[in-house]
């Protein structure tokens, strides 16, 4: 595993040795939660969580396309590390972007070291802000600061030794809604069971529920919930679709690695697919590099969706490749690729909300 030039040659170890811990495990990270604890402490040590973070606060520099390029690289070892990556990253992002400096040089050093585990629970905020579904959440004056109410049904990362899950909150008093990193020991703070998935079930997924959890201000990401999540949208959904990308490209290195007479008959079809994939790699990087997506929030929609595709043309390639082979279980992660990429179009936001999205997009435009 590559990553920016900042890493020193320790480091370059420690993630080779990532390498092939993920590679050894993948089959059991997929189908089953014994080794979902050992996740992040693996991740932190190969120094995962601090690429794209400042020097200044214990990362190893970078952007949040260095970030990206991470997590599509994990994935190609595994798909629930990837996942893992990504919710972990995807909080340490709103923690960088957020005014609340205390929060974040409180909690940055433990999130990078693995000692705590960040759980993006802005899936339903994200939603709300593409007027998909309302916030689940609610939030009434207390005098301590807030008592918090509600649940989401589905989180990544919320790992029983301990996590901060970010959700955004509607106010009771009609201001504007607030995102809150919210504690695991925090009075009235319920996680389920992890659910029962049918893959990716080392991922420490469960739901979350508060019941009159009370949190002061030093515990809020942002008092402007709709804002923040318009200018943490492009990192939150590039992140994701870094799975995606690394998927692809492990499905696609599975068909040139099989026999000449197999590789001659689909090489048409995995070049197309390897062109695709490329250009739409370039294309997300880019934008989220150059701000575009703030602006053209579309763009990034149907990039995910395109993505999605690939991912699923890639696969399908795979099976073909590996013909019977494949079918069988511990030959290859043939069969483990075709369950993770099924899990690709409803990581939220799903294909089927973002093309609703596009829709009526596209219905404004027209009118």
């Amino acid at each position: 595993m590559s990553t920016i030039a900042s890493i020193d040659v320790r480091q370059q170890a420690y993630q080779t040795t990532l390498a092939s811990w993920l590679d050894a495990n993948a089959e059991a990270l997929d189908v089953e939660p014994s080794l979902a604890r050992e996740v992040l402490p693996q991740l932190a040590r190969a120094g995962v969580f601090a690429i794209g973070v400042p020097p200044t606060l214990g990362g190893s520099g970078g952007t949040i396309v260095d970030a990206i390029e991470t997590v599509a690289q994990v994935a190609q070892h595994s798909l629930t590390a990837a996942f893992v990556v990504w919710g972990q990253r995807t909080f340490i992002e709103y923690l960088l972007q957020s005014d609340n400096t205390p929060l974040r040089d409180r909690w940055i050093p433990a999130l990078l070291a693995g000692e705590i585990a960040g759980a993006t629970g802005l899936s339903n905020a994200m939603k709300f802000l593409s007027n998909i579904e309302s916030l689940q959440m609610r939030a009434t004056r207390h005098p301590d600061g807030w008592s918090l109410n509600g649940s989401l049904p589905w989180i990544t990362n919320l790992r029983r030794d301990g996590f901060l899950a970010a959700a955004a909150f509607d106010h009771t008093d009609g201001t504007l809604p607030s995102i809150f990193a919210i504690p695991h020991n925090t009075g009235g703070v319920h996680r389920s069971d992890d659910l029962d998935l049918v893959a990716l079930r080392g991922s420490s997924t469960a739901a979350l529920k508060v019941e009159g959890t009370v949190l002061g201000e030093q515990y809020r990401i942002s008092n402007d919930a709709p804002a923040f999540i318009a200018r943490v949208r492009p990192a939150f959904l590039g992140l994701q679709c870094g799975m995606s990308i690394g998927l692809a490209r492990r499905a696609l290195s599975a068909v040139a690695e099989t026999g000449g007479g197999t590789r001659a008959a689909i090489h048409a079809e995995a070049t197309d697919i390897e062109a695709k994939l490329g250009s739409e790699t370039s294309r997300l990087l880019n934008g989220v590099a150059d701000g575009s997506f703030l602006q053209r929030p579309a763009s990034l929609f149907e990039l995910r969706i395109s993505l999605a595709e690939t991912v699923s043309a890639a696969v399908g390639l795979e099976v073909q490749a590996a013909g019977g082979r494949g079918y069988l279980r511990e030959q290859g992660g043939t069969a483990r690729r075709v369950r993770e990429a099924s899990f690709i179009p409803i990581v939220t936001p799903s294909l089927v909300q973002l093309k609703g999205q596009l829709a009526l997009h596209e219905r404004a435009n027209r009118s």
